[in-house]
């Protein structure tokens, strides 16, 4: 018998030792900053914050900018996610930035092969595998991690369980629900929407110490059911960052002109005002309706209202009903229904994209907010390059950023938008467009770093209350 019990608790003990050397290190916190472990002099940041995108860290902007505020603070950053295209530049070098990518799932799971059944759920495994290990064992615990919600699933409850074991602070930076994109696919009542909208709203209340949101529209919805979060709800607009300017030299905008290959064949007649430039940045995916702009694009070619300029429209970005819209395209080129618009795609580089808006004559946005809470950064961005724009106006929250009238217009249907295409273009003396860019140049003034200062650094403790 007492052997038995000796056997057990070696056992116990020997299992028990296992859990504990498996357990990830817990954060320390050694405020003020100390020195490294080589000796060498440096410091140790006392602010220490995981950044975590479970998605292409190139193409969240917002998410980069976090990583290089916390930096310019002089906080150390691991940035999680997938590395897929080209990271913004402030992030490339900086020794204060790690760059931690998530392996990619297998061909199979990114393939067709598997029904979504299936496949789904793997890829879910295999996500919860890789941010296991990131968060747990591959980098330094730190005092915040920092979500980009969507996607929640698995992101929220990985991120809860690691938390706790890591002594770290969550903060969940809610762009949108990951619940109401889900339901533009697969309906509302799609038993997956179902369980997605359940899961996100009780890790939503549960999780975090605090929650960044894009718009109030957001924090004041989340205040209420079904997520009742009671933990602090901070807004933090989107704001341009410095590469989006206005330009102010009639010079520099034709030597652009003239070097893009999309606009250098009608750069003269952009710049005397002949031809009229207008930009749309798309990820040419269904919640996006491309169908709207190419409607009222149609409708302005016949219009019969007099001295309409010619269009150049220039659309930007990747995504998976591009071609789709480009064969269409063609086809309206066929049978003449584009006769006074060229429509161009193209896909350039973070400056000259920036540049290409400060360029232009008017923006358009097609984002239709699933929620009904958030607010497309391709907005912000435009109006960092002071561009007017016009876009889709049917949420809540779009007029937290576009004021009628003021800094741009909104629209609903094709017709809606082909009305105020003629009413922009169709202005001899251009006054309507002018006022409005001036709106723009305005609202564009306030830049990322001023915003997120007064929010994110004070939380983090990187910048001060006064």
């Amino acid at each position: 018998m007492l052997e038995n019990l000796l056997g057990l608790a070696v056992i116990a003990s020997t299992a028990l030792t296992l859990v504990l050397l498996l357990l990830p290190s817990r954060y320390v916190n050694t405020s003020p900053p100390q020195k490294t472990a080589s000796g060498e002099g440096r410091m140790e940041p006392a602010i220490s914050v995981q950044v975590l995108v479970l998605g292409d860290i190139g193409r969240s902007p917002r998410m980069q900018y976090h990583a290089m505020s916390i930096a310019k603070h002089g906080g150390r950053v691991d940035v999680i996610g997938y590395k897929e295209s080209a990271l913004h530049p402030g992030l490339v070098g900086n020794p204060l930035i790690t760059i931690v990518p998530l392996p990619p799932p297998p061909k199979l799971l990114r393939s067709n092969a598997l029904p979504f059944i299936l496949a789904g759920p793997l890829k879910v495994l295999w996500q919860i595998w890789s941010l296991v290990h990131i968060l747990s064992y591959a980098t330094k615990p730190a005092r915040w991690l920092l979500v980009q919600n969507p996607p929640s699933i698995p992101t929220l409850f990985v991120s809860i369980i690691v938390c706790f074991f890591r002594n770290t602070h969550l903060i969940i930076d809610w762009h949108n629900y990951g619940w109401t994109i889900l339901a533009g696919t697969r309906g509302s009542s799609h038993p997956f929407t179902k369980l997605s909208k359940e899961y996100e709203a009780i890790l939503g209340r549960w999780a975090p110490t605090v929650s960044f949101t894009v718009t109030d529209a957001m924090a004041r919805q989340l205040k209420n059911p079904p997520y009742d979060i009671q933990s602090p709800i901070l807004t933090l607009h989107d704001r341009p960052a410095a590469i989006f300017q206005p330009i102010n030299s009639s010079e520099a905008r034709r030597d652009f002109l003239v070097r893009l290959p999309q606009t250098s064949s009608q750069a003269e007649s952009i710049m005397a005002g002949k031809k009229r430039l207008l930009v749309s940045s798309t990820s040419w995916t269904p919640d996006e309706d491309f169908n709207l702009l190419l409607e009222a694009l149609c409708a302005y070619s016949t219009s019969k209202r007099k001295g309409l300029p010619p269009v150049l429209a220039i659309i930007t970005g990747k995504g998976p009903q591009k071609q789709m819209y480009l064969d269409k395209i063609t086809s309206l080129i066929a049978t003449s229904k584009l006769s006074n618009v060229i429509i161009s795609p193209a896909w350039l580089s973070a400056e000259d994209y920036a540049t290409l808006l400060a360029c232009a004559d008017l923006g358009v946005c097609l984002h239709k907010s699933s929620s009904g809470v958030d607010l497309p950064m391709k907005v912000v961005d435009m109006f960092g390059a002071g561009l007017p724009v016009i876009g889709y106006a049917d949420y809540e929250s779009w007029g937290e950023l576009v004021k009628e009238g003021v800094n741009g217009k909104g629209f609903v249907t094709s017709e809606d938008l082909s009305s105020v295409l003629e009413e922009l273009f169709g202005e001899k003396d251009g006054k309507t467009l002018a006022h409005l860019r001036n709106g723009a140049i305005k609202e564009g003034s306030r830049r990322w770093d001023e915003e997120w200062d007064g929010v994110a650094g004070r939380l983090l403790g990187l910048c001060d209350l006064n």
